[in-house]
């Protein structure tokens, strides 16, 4: 059985916004996989799962994995990181790979998006942009920049009296919240497809923030796509069902700001918050879509990477069975 422990990885802390800063939740958090038994045909397994970084918004430490067949921890594109696998001659029966982490999670805060406040350019404006910047205002595969988005994103800012990048923003996501509702039922929904999201104007996280990074990144606004867990706001223990994914966008008199509008669609008295802000109740695990993990995978590239994914003799194997756990470790508090 291989057990690592990494020190702790310590991601700077973001001003304070106020004299009493951001809230920050502090937990564990358990992400286990289970590969059922194999074929007794199988030759070569590889797995890959996706592993949280530390940045300006969360603290990742005590990071473990255990598993009965040895590992490796890469870097990869926008700043991810994956733990792969691979089992040459793999054995019939099921295993399970088990990675622990502590999180300090911050409440992100962008005041300068909030209604009368005056927009002040960042302090460090490069550091600030991101240096896949150009890949934020390129297209997805299921969210493309065609005339008809283009056409509808600049419809939206017109009627809205919007100019500037940040008026914009605001004009589309007030525009995705009133008009898309927070349903999943039916087919479709859940792959972050523009097209869909225009057609049937429902659908969970993905969909609502497909539509909102297309018609920003129409617009020459770049907007980034980042996915993980949520947690529920109460403190305690327990599992978490399935995932979460919410967007920034970046413009030059703001950097970047924070919006999440399938949060703010499913509680309307907290649609003025969630333009600005990500609370604190949340892990991020990786950022951008259309994703290439390392070892590059056989298989066409990921809409997303929040589940493992895996490769049986370079063919795509489903049938992994997960589990994802919490721990709070105390009250929330501000810095």
């Amino acid at each position: 059985m291989f057990l690592l422990i990494l020190l702790p990885m310590l991601a700077a802390t973001p001003s304070p916004v106020d004299s009493r800063g951001p809230r920050v939740r502090r937990f564990a958090f358990e992400y286990q996989t289970t590969v059922p038994a194999l074929p007794a045909t199988a030759r070569e397994l590889d797995v890959w799962l996706p592993v949280p970084h530390a940045d300006p918004s969360q603290d990742i430490a005590g990071l473990e994995i255990d598993s009965p067949h040895p590992y490796e921890l890469l870097a990869a594109p926008h700043g991810n990181r994956v733990l792969h696998l691979k089992v040459r001659a793999p054995q019939p029966r099921a295993f399970t790979v088990t990675m622990r982490f502590a999180v300090a999670r911050r409440e992100h805060l962008n005041p300068a998006a909030q209604p009368g406040q005056t927009a002040k350019p960042p302090a460090q404006p490069e550091a600030a942009a991101d240096p896949d910047m150009a890949r934020w205002l390129a297209a997805d595969g299921l969210v493309p920049l065609d005339d008809s988005i283009r056409h509808w994103a600049g419809q939206v800012a017109a009627q809205a009296g919007a100019r500037t990048p940040l008026e914009r923003a605001r004009a589309i996501y007030n525009h995705v919240v009133a008009t898309v509702q927070y349903d999943k039922s039916g087919q479709g929904w859940g792959r972050g497809d523009i097209y869909y999201a225009c057609d049937e104007r429902r659908g969970n996280c993905t969909d609502f923030h497909a539509l909102f990074i297309g018609y920003c990144r129409a617009l020459g606004i770049p907007a980034r796509f980042s996915i993980g867990f949520p947690l529920p706001p109460e403190r305690g223990q327990g599992e978490v069902k399935g995932y979460h994914c919410w967007a920034e966008f970046y413009t030059p008199a703001t950097g970047w700001v924070p919006i999440d509008a399938s949060e703010a669609a499913k509680n309307p008295d907290r649609r003025e918050y969630f333009f600005g802000a990500h609370d604190e109740n949340r892990v991020e695990f990786t950022r951008g879509r259309d994703l290439l993990l390392a070892p590059r995978q056989q298989g066409a590239a990921l809409n997303y990477f929040i589940y493992p994914y895996a490769e049986l003799d370079g063919q795509p194997f489903e049938g992994l069975r997960n589990q994802f756990r919490y721990r709070d470790d105390a009250p929330a508090r501000r810095d």
